[in-house]
């Protein structure tokens, strides 16, 4: 049988349907395979992994069918316990599909330490302004006769006085004794210095 009358046979077109009819069973088939595969219009409601540890997270997770991935380690926050998840993306109640990574960071295990600064004779309002930029807390003050006015003269944590290069933990409280400016100079006692004799007479 020549090309063209086989091209224009029954047998031909019977071939042609039947190979139409598998390609579509099978672009069928393949669809709903990969619908399956990848939750196809089924999200995934993430969970609040806050103050968990990581291990608990990653069961928790592994239970949703979504992966737990630790970024970094942050300061201390003592509002949450120790080694415990602090942050994640995304946030909780956001819709992922099946196998999603959840970013997160974890709380250290306590404060970290800083060295303490020279701040004696510095004015209260520069000393206030570095412990702050420390991680330190401004704690109670108290005035004494002095001749500078709110001018830094001792620097005490629990009682304690600190001097400068003292390590002491982040959050921590530091106490100010300052000046009241109410000192004045006193008149020094001049009894010790001798006098000189003053001639009144006078010549003819």
């Amino acid at each position: 049988m020549s090309l063209g009358k086989f091209l224009t046979s029954l047998t031909f077109f019977k071939q042609l349907f039947l190979a139409i009819v598998i390609t579509v069973v099978f672009l069928f088939a393949l669809i709903k395979f990969l619908d399956f595969r990848t939750n196809h219009g089924e999200e995934i409601n993430v969970p609040d992994l806050s103050k968990m540890k990581l291990e608990v997270a990653e069961e928790k997770l592994d239970e949703d069918g979504l992966e737990v991935f630790l970024l970094d380690t942050v300061d201390f926050r003592p509002e949450f316990p120790p080694y415990t998840i602090v942050e994640q993306d995304p946030k909780p109640n956001s819709k992922v599909k099946d196998g999603r990574k959840i970013y997160v960071k974890l709380n250290a295990g306590g404060f970290s330490t800083v060295t303490m600064p020279d701040l004696i004779n510095k004015t209260f309002r520069q000393a206030a302004s570095t412990i702050r930029a420390l991680g330190l807390v401004e704690g109670k003050t108290k005035y004494v006769p002095n001749i500078a006015k709110d001018v830094v003269l001792e620097i005490s944590q629990n009682g304690k006085k600190l001097k400068p290069g003292d390590k002491i933990l982040k959050n921590s409280t530091i106490d100010f004794v300052l000046g009241d400016g109410k000192e004045l100079f006193k008149e020094e006692e001049l009894d010790s210095v001798p006098t000189q004799n003053i001639d009144t007479t006078t010549t003819p």
